[in-house]
């Protein structure tokens, strides 16, 4: 098996197990990253507080949507995450460790950017999955509302198969690793409990 998955396996048991532990005051919130939507990616994650200074949240997004004949942004991700506050939970400075997983089908957009630039004639279907740490701040701006912003780094493996866009031909296939940002949100925060 594979060390991402163990390690990925390995947080969210133990953030599930960690559910049996009882807290006090606020300790559930939903939110959603607002520039994430901007991409027209619906999303949504939830966060418990299971003792004064650790959290565990869960976040997804998904996009199903195809942008006219050949362009499309279709992909769903999610987030698991393990995070320590400074202060109290969900509220302040946080550290955290992030798992990341999910699946892609992007291409016959024209960026301009040079890495990019064979998204115009092809389409790249397939897998990411890594761990990452990440660093946050929880700000309360009203008794329910609170701004959060967070980035993460770490490692990804990637595997996809390659199409052309004009005769939808599969023309290859590829796995990298990646490593740089895996995490980033500007996101608003209702508090439930």
């Amino acid at each position: 098996m594979n060390n991402y998955i163990r390690i990925s396996i390995t947080v969210i048991l133990l953030a599930l197990s960690s559910l049996l532990i009882k807290s006090k005051g606020q300790d559930l919130v939903v939110k959603t990253n607002l520039p994430y939507l901007l991409t027209t990616t619906p999303n949504i994650g939830v966060e418990y507080a299971f003792a004064r200074n650790f959290s565990f949240e869960l976040t997804g997004g998904y996009n199903p949507f195809k942008f006219g004949e050949d362009a499309r942004l279709k992909h769903w991700v999610v987030w698991p995450e393990l995070r320590y506050w400074t202060y109290e939970s969900l509220n302040g400075h946080f550290f955290g460790f992030h798992g990341v997983g999910g699946g892609f089908n992007v291409g016959g957009w024209d960026l301009g950017i040079n890495k990019l630039s064979k998204l115009k004639d092809k389409r790249v279907q397939g897998s990411a999955y890594g761990v990452g740490i990440s660093y946050g701040y929880a700000w309360i701006i009203e008794n329910r509302w609170t701004i959060e912003f967070t980035a993460g780094v770490g490692v990804a493996r990637i595997e996809y198969d390659t199409y052309s866009v004009s005769t939808g031909a599969k023309d290859g296939m590829g796995k990298k690793n990646y490593y740089g940002p895996t995490k980033g949100a500007v996101s608003i925060v209702y508090t439930i409990r």
